[in-house]
């Protein structure tokens, strides 16, 4: 059971990410009513004013928050419970990082940071929101500490054995965390605070989208291995089975680490100041992160099928007659795994020169961005809440509880495959996206898009009934569901005598041997654009 002062810590964190889903999903639901032309916006908002918000909220805010949230329950169940000084930091870190969303979102809604999710130069907001994104930012190295130092607390107490997998996942994907975000630190620090408060008249645009993709493509492994640690340890047990290997497990975390920093070039494919030879081995590098997830993916199955075969289900494919379809712990992880085979055959094609010449900038790259957070992660996501909630309020999930979360799964399901689907096929008939207006005065090309933007405001019509009804959910397994003990589902190995290669655990060969992948695959090409810069440029704001 999770210490009761750990639990109220992980509860606080949830019930804010909750709120960011809500208002970020929100206007996720007004931004496609606004493209299909269903409605005009109230209260002088603009469209980009809500995609901004939108971005923020659901991308950063909602995703931090809930991951460490779950980090918290899962290191205080396994490592025993935090110490003070560690759990005042973790408050700390929560504070810090509700200030800045607060923060960000009030100049968001002031149309003084109408820049995107993204924020590219040349576009310039108030200084006031490049504070709060650092205030997030440092917010969220407050919260690593915690972690941090209960895993490192845990392995002094116990020299020798091998630590709890859920601990060492949470440090691997705090350890990609905090190297990723070097870069946007070092951009928002020295050149955008500077730049918008008028120390500096001009930006080095290329300088600050690159740091900003050095942060931004791992940001997506920073969703996706929370996601992943509930698949490795909570579905094996879910379904009475075993973690297929241990070290397989660790060994696909660290590789993340290693492939998932060095390939933001990928995203730069068609922006000039980058040799084509850097952006060539960046891509090279982007497709070696495909090994661990097919780690991952061998790893999972071979759970499935030796939970079934033991089940006694026969045939090829028989054990898959024995997963627990009705439970909401599999069902959702499991679909949100079936998404992430188109999800990471469209990161490919983005990742691939001639193919990204295809559908760079179209909303084919919103659609791929969407059924990756949107239904890998966040179907994963809801389905730890489901007993992770009432685990942490001492309540039980109950039938009733579980068939209704069902059919909240597959609401958000069916509707994400709408939007996602109609994205992905206008994306190839050059539906641009970040773009309010795309009727181009009745040119032909543009005419095709119309019956997709209506499926997207259907789809998104979809999601927003789906995250009212896991709201309501959850309320009742927080305050209304009968008192009791919920599992918190943590599996063993299938060979718990499975010696652990002392490597695995020798954190500085790992972070090493990151370094000189970053070093690499960046010294040179950001040397020559800070060395020979394109023109620099004054910030801009159209609205």
């Amino acid at each position: 059971m999770v210490n009761r002062l750990d639990a109220r810590l992980s509860l606080y964190h949830f019930y804010a990410a909750f709120t960011a889903l809500l208002i970020g999903g929100l206007l996720g639901l007004l931004q496609t009513l606004v493209r299909s032309e269903s409605i005009t916006l109230p209260f002088k908002l603009n469209y980009y004013q809500i995609l901004t918000a939108h971005g923020v909220l659901l991308a950063l805010v909602f995703t931090t928050l809930f991951i460490f949230g779950f980090m918290y329950a899962g290191v205080s169940r396994t490592t025993g419970e935090l110490s003070s000084h560690r759990r005042k930091s973790a408050w700390i870190g929560f504070i810090l990082m509700t200030v800045g969303t607060v923060l960000g979102v009030v100049m968001i809604l002031m149309n003084k940071a109408t820049v995107l999710y993204t924020f590219y130069a040349p576009l310039q907001a108030s200084p006031l929101f490049y504070i709060a994104l650092a205030l997030l930012i440092v917010g969220t190295y407050f919260a690593s500490y915690a972690i941090i130092s209960q895993y490192n607390g845990w392995r002094k107490a116990n020299p020798g054995q091998k630590s709890p997998l859920f601990a060492f996942m949470a440090v691997a994907t705090l350890v990609l965390w905090i190297i990723a975000t070097l870069g946007v630190v070092a951009t928002v620090l020295f050149q955008f605070i500077p730049w918008s408060l008028g120390f500096q008249e001009e930006i080095n645009v290329t300088l600050s989208r690159t740091l900003f993709w050095y942060f931004g493509h791992p940001l997506v492994y920073f969703w996706l291995l929370p996601a992943y640690m509930a698949w490795y340890i909570v579905v094996p047990k879910v379904i009475g089975g075993k973690i297929f290997s241990d070290s397989l497990a660790r060994l696909s975390f660290l590789l993340f680490i290693l492939f998932s920093i060095p390939v933001g070039f990928h995203h730069q494919l068609t922006e000039p100041g980058i040799s084509e030879s850097w952006k060539f081995l960046q891509v090279i590098l982007t497709f070696a992160v495909i090994l661990p997830s097919l780690m991952t993916a061998f790893s999972m199955f071979a759970s499935f099928e030796i939970a079934g075969r033991e089940k006694g289900y026969k045939g090829i494919f028989g054990w898959f007659k024995g997963l627990p379809w009705s439970d909401v712990r599999f069902l959702s992880a499991f679909i949100g795994m079936a998404y992430f085979i188109p999800a990471g055959a469209g990161g490919i094609i983005n990742a691939s020169h001639q193919m990204n010449q295809v559908v760079h900038n179209t909303i084919w790259v919103t659609g791929h961005f969407h059924i990756t957070i949107g239904a890998t992660v966040i179907l994963t996501f809801f389905g730890i809440a489901y007993w992770l909630i009432p685990h942490l309020k001492g309540r039980v999930l109950t039938k009733r509880m579980n068939a209704l979360a069902n059919f909240q799964i597959i609401l958000w399901t069916i509707g994400m495959f709408i939007m996602s689907a109609a994205m992905h096929f206008s994306g190839l008939l050059g539906n641009p996206r970040r773009t309010q207006n795309t009727d181009y005065n009745g040119h032909e090309v543009a005419s095709q898009w119309g019956s997709y933007e209506t499926a997207m405001a259907v789809g998104g019509t979809l999601l927003l009934f789906s995250i009212f009804m896991f709201l309501v959910l959850i309320i009742r397994l927080a305050k209304t569901e009968p008192i009791g003990k919920e599992e918190f589902p943590i599996g063993t190995a299938l060979d718990e005598e499975e010696k652990l290669p002392k490597i695995l655990e020798n954190w500085k060969v790992w972070v090493g041997i990151a370094f000189v992948l970053i070093l690499v695959a960046y010294t040179i090409p950001v040397m020559d654009i800070i060395q020979d810069p394109a023109p620099g440029s004054p910030g801009y704001k159209f609205w």
